[in-house]
């Protein structure tokens, strides 16, 4: 039997960089919100043992973050079962928008329920985390104010809104970022209650925008709109809307710009985690 799953992305409304750690590693603060908008993941379970990851990325399947999520939780459990795992690719990479780490979180989500493993949420996160600093947020599948190198995550409520996210036609290498002179990597540590009370800022803007003027001009021209930002290390930019006739307004006119470019709602949870609820 063949499972469909929505794998979201994310948006992270504020990211500050408080300084570097012992492990080489920076700690961040950030405001991660997940959307109702990402891949289409398609699960089948094997009695052969074999994990197969039959769509093609134009890389050694074994170096992917799928095979490799699904292969981690196999070797921590002793899991005989396989899996065949395909994906309808839609989100960009180096958009800043979480996709491969998502598409990780949602193997070891979807796995550890098929293959009824049983393993509990804070034992997924600390699995993601050593997957990718992005993936602990999509095994929780809500808002969150995340700390640590974005593994350290707490629910929060902040309000449901709609997103008009918009991509230019650059690709950010994140590595690259962290050695520019540009980045701000000493920002103070706040409460989440003090970085609500003042400007949201992505620390990597910077450096992005004097890299690449794709972006730059792009937020420009969302700023039309209301307050645009980047998301995460770039270069997604979004803009957000109180209500979804004004955002899918606005994405009618940057569609007629040629950008990728999509409107999606912050969710409360996941579709991921409310299927795996019902699933018997």
């Amino acid at each position: 039997m063949k499972y469909n799953f929505l794998s979201p992305c994310k948006l992270n409304l504020f990211l500050y960089i408080t300084g570097k750690r012992e492990d080489s590693y920076h700690n961040l603060q950030t405001l991660f919100v997940v959307l109702d908008y990402g891949d289409m993941m398609h699960f089948e379970t094997t009695d052969e043992g074999k994990i197969e990851l039959t769509t093609d990325f134009g890389f050694d399947e074994k170096k992917n973050l799928i095979y490799r999520a699904a292969k981690l939780l196999q070797d921590k459990t002793g899991c005989s079962l396989g899996a065949t795992i395909s994906i309808d690719k839609i989100l960009p990479q180096g958009g800043g928008l979480g996709g491969g780490s998502a598409n990780a979180a949602t193997t070891l989500l979807v796995l550890n329920k098929l293959w009824k493993l049983n393993l509990s949420e804070e034992e997924l996160i600390e699995m993601g985390a050593g997957l990718g600093a992005d993936v602990p947020i999509f095994i929780k599948g809500t808002t969150c104010f995340a700390e640590g190198i974005g593994e350290k995550l707490v629910e929060v409520d902040y309000p449901q809104k709609y997103y008009l996210v918009v991509t230019p036609d650059c690709s950010v290498p994140t590595a690259k970022l962290f050695s520019s002179d540009k980045l701000k990597k000493d920002s103070p540590s706040r409460t989440y209650e003090e970085l609500l009370e003042v400007p949201f800022e992505n620390c990597f803007t910077p450096v992005v925008i004097s890299e690449y003027p794709q972006v730059e001009e792009l937020l420009k021209e969302l700023s039309v709109y209301g307050k645009s930002y980047m998301s995460g290390s770039g270069s997604s930019c979004f803009v957000e809307f109180d209500d979804e006739l004004s955002a899918q307004k606005a994405l009618s006119q940057f569609k007629q710009s040629g950008y990728k470019c999509f409107v999606a709602r912050s969710v409360k949870q996941s579709s991921v985690l409310q299927e795996l609820k019902e699933l018997r």
